[in-house]
Protein backbone atom coordinates (compact mmCIF):
# COMPACT_ATOMS: atom_id res chain seq x y z
CA UNK A 1 0.00 0.00 0.00
CA UNK A 2 2.79 2.15 0.77
CA UNK A 3 4.75 1.89 -2.13
CA UNK A 4 1.43 2.06 -4.24
CA UNK A 5 0.78 5.39 -3.04
CA UNK A 6 4.18 6.69 -3.22
CA UNK A 7 4.21 5.55 -7.08
CA UNK A 8 0.80 6.99 -7.36
CA UNK A 9 2.32 10.59 -5.70
CA UNK A 10 5.81 10.83 -7.90
CA UNK A 11 3.23 10.26 -11.09
CA UNK A 12 0.93 12.60 -9.85
CA UNK A 13 3.34 15.14 -8.67
CA UNK A 14 4.71 14.77 -12.66
CA UNK A 15 0.94 15.30 -14.04
CA UNK A 16 1.20 18.40 -11.73
CA UNK A 17 4.07 19.57 -13.21
CA UNK A 18 3.24 19.37 -16.83
CA UNK A 19 0.31 21.11 -16.21
CA UNK A 20 1.20 24.17 -14.28
CA UNK A 21 3.84 24.10 -16.98
CA UNK A 22 0.96 24.00 -19.87
CA UNK A 23 -0.52 26.99 -18.36
CA UNK A 24 1.98 29.01 -18.32
CA UNK A 25 2.94 28.09 -21.65
CA UNK A 26 -0.25 28.50 -23.11
CA UNK A 27 -0.40 31.88 -21.34
CA UNK A 28 3.33 32.78 -23.08
CA UNK A 29 1.62 31.97 -26.44
CA UNK A 30 -1.48 34.24 -25.69
CA UNK A 31 0.86 37.24 -25.40
CA UNK A 32 3.29 35.94 -28.49
CA UNK A 33 6.01 35.55 -26.23
CA UNK A 34 9.48 33.86 -27.84
CA UNK A 35 10.95 30.47 -26.81
CA UNK A 36 12.52 31.57 -23.99
CA UNK A 37 9.82 33.59 -22.72
CA UNK A 38 7.11 30.46 -23.01
CA UNK A 39 9.81 28.45 -20.99
CA UNK A 40 10.26 31.15 -17.99
CA UNK A 41 6.42 31.29 -17.81
CA UNK A 42 5.93 27.19 -17.75
CA UNK A 43 8.79 27.31 -15.19
CA UNK A 44 7.79 29.81 -12.88
CA UNK A 45 4.27 28.56 -13.21
CA UNK A 46 5.08 25.24 -12.41
CA UNK A 47 7.75 25.55 -9.47
CA UNK A 48 7.78 28.96 -8.50
CA UNK A 49 5.57 28.06 -5.59
CA UNK A 50 7.47 25.15 -4.67
CA UNK A 51 10.68 27.24 -5.00
CA UNK A 52 8.80 30.12 -2.54
CA UNK A 53 7.92 27.48 -0.23
CA UNK A 54 11.31 25.88 0.02
CA UNK A 55 12.94 29.42 0.52
CA UNK A 56 11.20 30.42 3.50
CA UNK A 57 11.15 27.28 5.13
CA UNK A 58 15.11 27.19 4.65
CA UNK A 59 15.47 24.28 3.04
CA UNK A 60 17.38 22.87 -0.26
CA UNK A 61 14.72 24.28 -2.96
CA UNK A 62 13.32 20.70 -4.61
CA UNK A 63 14.04 21.47 -8.00
CA UNK A 64 17.82 21.64 -7.43
CA UNK A 65 17.85 18.26 -6.14
CA UNK A 66 15.74 16.66 -8.46
CA UNK A 67 16.46 18.26 -11.63
CA UNK A 68 14.36 15.77 -13.44
CA UNK A 69 11.52 18.56 -12.87
CA UNK A 70 13.60 21.46 -15.22
CA UNK A 71 13.28 18.61 -17.95
CA UNK A 72 9.45 17.46 -17.44
CA UNK A 73 9.22 21.84 -17.81
CA UNK A 74 11.60 22.11 -20.85
CA UNK A 75 10.16 19.25 -23.20
CA UNK A 76 6.22 20.66 -21.67
CA UNK A 77 7.12 23.95 -23.30
CA UNK A 78 8.67 22.81 -26.55
CA UNK A 79 5.81 19.82 -27.45
CA UNK A 80 3.49 23.24 -26.53
CA UNK A 81 5.62 25.73 -29.09
CA UNK A 82 5.69 22.82 -31.85
CA UNK A 83 2.54 20.85 -31.42
CA UNK A 84 -0.34 22.93 -29.69
CA UNK A 85 1.22 26.32 -30.75
CA UNK A 86 -2.92 27.21 -30.05
CA UNK A 87 -4.58 27.51 -27.11
CA UNK A 88 -7.63 26.79 -28.66
CA UNK A 89 -6.71 23.46 -29.50
CA UNK A 90 -6.42 22.95 -25.77
CA UNK A 91 -10.22 22.20 -24.10
CA UNK A 92 -10.59 24.94 -21.38
CA UNK A 93 -12.53 22.51 -19.66
CA UNK A 94 -9.59 20.06 -19.72
CA UNK A 95 -7.36 22.73 -18.65
CA UNK A 96 -9.19 23.93 -15.51
CA UNK A 97 -9.76 20.69 -14.53
CA UNK A 98 -6.34 19.34 -14.95
CA UNK A 99 -5.40 22.81 -12.78
CA UNK A 100 -7.30 21.96 -10.17
CA UNK A 101 -6.39 18.75 -9.28
CA UNK A 102 -2.68 19.87 -9.61
CA UNK A 103 -3.87 22.28 -7.16
CA UNK A 104 -5.01 19.58 -4.82
CA UNK A 105 -2.10 17.48 -5.20
CA UNK A 106 0.40 20.51 -4.79
CA UNK A 107 -1.61 22.17 -1.74
CA UNK A 108 -1.40 18.66 0.51
CA UNK A 109 2.22 18.26 -0.17
CA UNK A 110 3.43 21.36 0.62
CA UNK A 111 1.32 20.95 3.56
CA UNK A 112 3.06 17.54 4.37
CA UNK A 113 6.55 18.60 3.53
CA UNK A 114 6.25 21.83 6.05
CA UNK A 115 5.12 19.30 8.77
CA UNK A 116 7.63 17.01 8.21
CA UNK A 117 9.95 20.10 9.07
CA UNK A 118 8.83 20.41 12.28
CA UNK A 119 6.76 23.86 11.58
CA UNK A 120 3.60 23.92 13.05
CA UNK A 121 0.16 23.20 11.40
CA UNK A 122 -0.86 26.77 10.93
CA UNK A 123 2.16 27.79 8.65
CA UNK A 124 2.47 23.91 7.00
CA UNK A 125 -1.34 25.10 5.77
CA UNK A 126 -0.40 28.11 4.64
CA UNK A 127 2.94 26.75 3.09
CA UNK A 128 0.77 24.18 1.30
CA UNK A 129 -1.53 27.21 -0.12
CA UNK A 130 1.42 29.12 -1.89
CA UNK A 131 2.81 25.90 -2.74
CA UNK A 132 -0.50 25.37 -4.81
CA UNK A 133 -1.44 28.75 -5.90
CA UNK A 134 2.26 31.66 -5.77
CA UNK A 135 3.25 29.92 -9.32
CA UNK A 136 0.00 30.68 -10.96
CA UNK A 137 0.44 33.97 -9.32
CA UNK A 138 3.80 34.71 -10.57
CA UNK A 139 2.45 33.84 -14.09
CA UNK A 140 -0.14 36.02 -14.21
CA UNK A 141 1.67 39.27 -12.45
CA UNK A 142 4.72 38.64 -15.73
CA UNK A 143 1.79 38.89 -17.83
CA UNK A 144 0.19 42.33 -16.12
CA UNK A 145 -3.19 40.95 -15.42
CA UNK A 146 -4.68 40.51 -11.92
CA UNK A 147 -3.81 37.04 -10.32
CA UNK A 148 -6.76 34.30 -10.44
CA UNK A 149 -6.13 34.23 -6.77
CA UNK A 150 -7.24 37.41 -5.98
CA UNK A 151 -10.02 37.68 -7.96
CA UNK A 152 -13.71 36.10 -7.20
CA UNK A 153 -12.43 32.37 -8.09
CA UNK A 154 -12.54 29.73 -5.13
CA UNK A 155 -9.22 28.63 -5.44
CA UNK A 156 -6.57 29.74 -2.96
CA UNK A 157 -10.05 28.58 -0.70
CA UNK A 158 -9.47 25.44 -1.95
CA UNK A 159 -5.89 24.78 -1.39
CA UNK A 160 -6.31 26.02 2.48
CA UNK A 161 -9.18 23.47 2.40
CA UNK A 162 -6.98 20.74 1.23
CA UNK A 163 -4.09 21.27 3.61
CA UNK A 164 -6.37 22.00 6.67
CA UNK A 165 -7.76 18.75 5.73
CA UNK A 166 -4.62 16.76 5.80
CA UNK A 167 -3.29 18.38 9.16
CA UNK A 168 -6.85 17.69 10.80
CA UNK A 169 -6.77 13.85 10.06
CA UNK A 170 -3.21 13.23 10.57
CA UNK A 171 -4.00 14.90 14.26
CA UNK A 172 -6.76 12.42 14.16
CA UNK A 173 -4.42 9.20 14.07
CA UNK A 174 -5.21 8.45 10.05
CA UNK A 175 -2.41 7.24 8.17
CA UNK A 176 -0.54 9.89 6.00
CA UNK A 177 -1.72 7.92 2.79
CA UNK A 178 -5.29 8.46 3.95
CA UNK A 179 -5.23 12.13 5.30
CA UNK A 180 -3.42 13.28 2.18
CA UNK A 181 -6.44 11.41 -0.09
CA UNK A 182 -8.99 12.70 2.24
CA UNK A 183 -7.38 16.59 1.72
CA UNK A 184 -6.71 16.18 -1.77
CA UNK A 185 -10.16 15.23 -2.42
CA UNK A 186 -11.78 17.91 -0.15
CA UNK A 187 -9.76 20.72 -1.83
CA UNK A 188 -10.61 19.02 -5.57
CA UNK A 189 -14.11 19.01 -4.72
CA UNK A 190 -14.16 22.28 -3.76
CA UNK A 191 -12.46 23.91 -6.93
CA UNK A 192 -14.65 21.34 -9.02
CA UNK A 193 -17.49 23.07 -7.41
CA UNK A 194 -16.75 26.64 -8.40
CA UNK A 195 -15.59 25.47 -11.97
CA UNK A 196 -19.08 23.65 -13.08
CA UNK A 197 -21.57 25.54 -10.84
CA UNK A 198 -19.60 29.09 -11.10
CA UNK A 199 -19.54 29.39 -6.75
CA UNK A 200 -17.12 32.47 -6.09
CA UNK A 201 -16.23 34.55 -3.24
CA UNK A 202 -18.57 38.16 -2.93
CA UNK A 203 -16.63 40.73 -4.34
CA UNK A 204 -15.74 43.72 -2.29
CA UNK A 205 -17.36 46.91 -4.25
CA UNK A 206 -15.88 50.57 -3.48
CA UNK A 207 -18.18 53.28 -4.21
CA UNK A 208 -16.14 56.50 -3.94
CA UNK A 209 -18.93 58.67 -4.45
CA UNK A 210 -20.27 60.29 -1.36
CA UNK A 211 -23.78 59.83 -1.65
CA UNK A 212 -25.90 62.16 0.81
Amino acid sequence: MQANMSTFIYYADIFGIIVFALSGALTAGRYRLDPFGVMVLAAVTAVGGGTIRDIILGIPVFWTIQSYYVGVIFFTSVFTILIIRKPKLVPKRFMLIADAFGLALFAVLGTQKALSHDFSMLTSIIMGAITGVAGGMIRDIICNQIPLILRQEIYATAALLGGGLFVLFSELNFSENSAMIIGMTGSLALRLVGIYWQVSLPAFKFDDELKG
